[in-house]
């Protein structure tokens, strides 16, 4: 990350495809204050990647969110983002406390998030076509960002993102 100073507490959402540094990134804060989706997922149903689990991982997560914004502690939620509808739920839990919110969007370039998921265990290996399509989700994502209500947005870690078919 840049030289940015986010508020204390922050909600800090990271988005990004699969590979792209979002778990790396999330270690620089304490593993309590960080809230992984696919971990989340693991617990529901066994599987991190099982995309049919995420409803009810992004329910959990937004309790424990809840929970934490309540105490009005910096908080982290690494998921790949792309989805607004999960965005605007933590939106909105951040605003019923009135604690800030911050997009960090990893900018990794697609060949790169591709080659690290490759590299991955085979039971958290995301296909290729997923990777892809939360890579173009997330570019397409980032103009609006600021208009769905994160006062702070900035692009971190890799270069600038460019689609690749």
């Amino acid at each position: 990350m840049a030289d940015a100073v986010l508020p204390d507490p922050v909600l800090i959402v990271l988005l990004g495809a699969a590979g792209s540094g979002k778990s790396a990134l999330a270690g620089a804060w304490p593993p309590s204050a960080v809230l992984e989706l696919d971990e989340f997922r693991e617990r529901i149903c066994d599987d991190p990647i099982d995309e049919d689990a995420t409803d009810e991982a992004v329910h959990v997560l937004g309790e424990v969110l809840e929970a934490r914004l309540a105490r009005r502690l910096t908080t982290v939620v690494d998921a790949d983002g792309p989805d607004r509808v999960v965005r605007a739920k933590l939106l909105d839990i951040a605003g019923r406390h009135r604690v800030p919110a911050a997009a960090l969007i990893m900018t990794t370039p697609l060949e790169t998030c591709l080659e690290r998921n490759a590299r991955r265990p085979p039971e958290r290996r995301v296909p290729d076509d997923v990777v892809r399509l939360q890579y173009a989700e997330t570019v397409d994502a980032t103009p609006g960002l600021p208009g769905e209500g994160f006062g702070h947005v900035e692009a971190v870690y890799g270069g600038p993102m460019r689609l690749v078919s």
